[in-house]
């Protein structure tokens, strides 16, 4: 693949997030997150439980947190924070001009573990309020 061009750098304000299609293939979802040291484009859910970040992410400087369950990363760095256990993937990006573009090799995405991930609408339904603990 090679570099394509998802937006103009104004089409996402500073400290706020954006989901976008990379007219590549049939293409690809991205998530394009404006912070204060530039622009990441990353797949458009969280690596947690699939949260689609465009609803429940938030930019504060370089930190992008996902509310859903308080999962963070450092934007500028890619460390984990706060109660993230797992890296965000990420597609490359530059500006050329008023043009934001992005490098898509292949469409990133996450690998869920189906039969390990507890249903939350079960476990916090009354179902177990009779459980012993």
């Amino acid at each position: 693949m090679s570099w394509t061009k998802v937006c103009t750098i104004d089409e996402v304000p500073q400290g706020s997030i954006k989901r976008m299609w990379a007219r590549v293939n049939a293409g690809v979802p991205l998530l394009i997150v404006h912070h204060s040291s530039g622009f990441t484009a990353l797949p458009p859910i969280c690596p947690h439980l699939e949260e689609p970040l465009e609803e429940s992410g938030t930019i504060i400087g370089c930190k992008l947190t996902c509310t859903k369950h308080l999962w963070s990363w450092d934007l500028d760095t890619m460390e984990l924070q706060d109660e993230a256990e797992l890296p965000l993937k990420t597609y490359e990006t530059k500006v050329d001009g008023d043009t934001l573009m992005v490098f898509v090799a292949e469409e990133l995405e996450y690998n869920f573990d189906e039969e390990g991930d507890i249903d939350e609408d079960e476990f916090f339904s009354d179902e177990h309020e009779d459980d012993e603990w």
